[in-house]
């Protein structure tokens, strides 16, 4: 139903499918799929992810399904995986859905998830994908942010963060070990962009971070000028007015998409479904776009950020068989030509 369209457009169908809950229900799963899961009337979230963020992703799911109460537990990365194996060791696994950015350690625990696909499994792309049980309700994606009162004349692509101009720390950039998403913009580096592109960038001078909600607050403040940014970070501060923009680079988008799963032990296993189904459907992914700044890992996207080019600009998903087997020696080269240490 929904094709490739403007931020306003999807709004704008959005606000009309509310008021079509039966077209709805096809898309969301079957008439007894959500009697089951009313009946339920709740379930319990695990997520990784900011709280914020998936309190506002609760509060959309129950604009479309109020009689359902999600019971939300949120904890760091590492921190969420060591409680999901705890509980899981003595039998008291208490998440229905579990939410994580790391599609590595989620594979590692895929025997805790049952088998699951969603009513548009085929419209995902396989790539964004690590196994047939975990899907990726989320999708965060790399752009160049930069200060739009400082900033005169802002690059157009990757290629443009090694120019001269951009030296004596005009740059700022988070370091390579901070995490996965941040080891997927380096990966992308090295691939994309060429084995001179760290040298080149290093040698200007770059500001290093240790992740980017202080890089973002540094772009704001005027300490850098430009930033690699997830663009979710920088979207919430352009949006609050902050002096800050962001483009999609031509290159590509470095994306990372997150891994989430209905756990085998779920207590309420038709509300995780619906809830899953309704985050995977273009309704739900097209309100992360719209109002969280993500991006999708939908072959065909229900809306596009603001400056976005379909056309020109194409999102570039890492092999997962070299995220894993390139992390470590690639950090240490990246380590070593940026002066980071540990």
């Amino acid at each position: 139903m929904m094709r490739r369209m403007t931020i306003a457009t999807a709004f704008g169908l959005a606000v009309s499918l509310a008021g079509l809950p039966a077209l709805a229900q096809s898309e969301f799963g079957s008439k007894e799929l959500i009697a089951a899961a009313e009946k339920e009337g709740a379930l319990t979230y695990y997520t990784a992810n900011f709280a914020e963020t998936e309190q506002e992703v609760i509060k959309e799911f129950n604009k479309r399904f109020p009689k359902i109460k999600v019971s939300m537990v949120r904890a760091p990365g590492g921190q969420l995986i060591t409680r999901i194996k705890t509980e899981a060791a003595a039998g008291k696994l208490g998440a229905d859905v579990v939410n994580h950015s790391d599609r590595g350690l989620m594979l590692e625990l895929v025997d805790l998830f049952q088998d699951y696909a969603p009513p548009n499994a085929a419209d995902y792309r396989p790539d964004a994908l690590v196994s047939p049980k975990l899907w990726p309700g989320v999708t965060l994606g790399w752009a160049i942010a930069y200060n739009t009162a400082l900033v005169k004349n802002p690059p157009k692509s990757w290629a443009d963060l090694t120019k001269p101009e951009y030296n004596n720390k005009t740059i700022g950039q988070v370091v390579g070990p901070s995490g996965g998403t941040t080891w997927t913009r380096i990966m992308f580096e090295k691939q994309v962009l060429g084995d001179g592109y760290w040298a080149k960038q290093a040698a200007l001078g770059i500001a290093l971070y240790p992740s980017g909600a202080p890089l973002s607050d540094a772009v704001v403040r005027g300490e850098v000028s430009i930033a690699p940014l997830l663009y979710n970070i920088i979207y919430t501060k352009i949006v609050e007015g902050a002096p800050a923009e962001a483009i999609f680079a031509p290159e590509g988008v470095p994306i990372i998409p997150y891994a989430d799963g209905i756990t085998k032990t779920a207590k309420s296993p038709n509300a995780a479904k619906l809830f899953m189904n309704w985050r995977l459907s273009k309704e739900g992914q097209a309100f992360a776009i719209t109002k969280l700044g993500n991006i999708t890992s939908l072959k065909d996207p229900p809306a596009f950020p603001k400056g976005w080019d379909p056309k020109v600009v194409k999102v570039w998903v890492p092999n997962f068989e070299q995220f894993e087997k390139l992390r470590e020696p690639w950090l240490a080269e990246w380590n070593k030509t940026y002066g980071y240490r540990q």
